[in-house]
């Protein structure tokens, strides 16, 4: 955010809520409701699901950037796209899932795992760090069919690492290419956290989406 923040761009984070796809791109989608002006949605990881979605209807969404994350069709699950090429070790460094109240079930990634598994370009402390804080998401929410994707009419980019762990390159390729991606930057060796232990390259994409014609 500091990146596009000297850049002078207003920045907006809005919260997912994790749950699935229908309800989190529903709330990402009133937030873009509440601004005024063209908007360049930013989504990682399973948030990517959601800024597609939300972006339905929306005639102030210019451009979508997709930061390690998913582009799914109508119909398609993340696990399945997951699943859909080698290369992801995710499974492994998973906890049992959590079971929750209303009888779903949330995952967390194992604490000693989290460093190697998500931020493996990232100094350790930080990765330490980063897995003390993450937020769960709902084992359902993975599988939950998306909807009717907006990369199909809304210009798009793509950045992503060649050593993410957690999305297999070459499913992230898959979707970058099939999305007929403006512009796709793949960093040597970043991890899935791309975005923080590349943050310079991740910015400068979302700028290029942000100032194209």
């Amino acid at each position: 955010m500091r990146g596009l923040q000297a850049r002078h761009y207003p920045v907006v984070a809005a919260a997912n809520p994790l749950r699935g796809p229908k309800f989190d791109a529903a709330a990402v989608a009133s937030v873009v409701d509440s601004i005024k002006g063209p908007v360049v949605l930013v989504g990682h990881s399973y948030g990517g699901s959601l800024i597609s979605a939300a972006t339905s209807g929306k005639t102030n969404v210019k451009a979508l950037v997709f930061v390690a994350a998913f582009a799914p069709d109508a119909g398609e699950t993340a696990l399945g796209l997951t699943g859909k090429f080698p290369g992801s070790t995710l499974g492994p460094t998973l906890v049992p899932p959590v079971p929750l109240a209303d009888g779903g079930k949330d995952l967390y990634i194992q604490q000693d795992k989290f460093p190697a598994q998500f931020a493996a370009d990232v100094p350790v402390g930080k990765a330490r760090l980063m897995a003390v804080g993450q937020r769960p998401v709902a084992e359902a929410a993975l599988n939950e069919p998306s909807e009717a994707p907006a990369w199909k009419s809304v210009p798009s980019w793509f950045v992503y690492g060649s050593g993410d762990k957690n999305i297999p390159p070459a499913a992230l390729a898959f979707m970058a290419e099939r999305a007929k991606s403006v512009k796709t930057v793949v960093v040597k060796g970043a991890s899935h956290v791309v975005m923080t232990s590349h943050s310079d390259a991740v910015v400068k994409l979302i700028a290029e989406a942000a100032s194209a014609q």
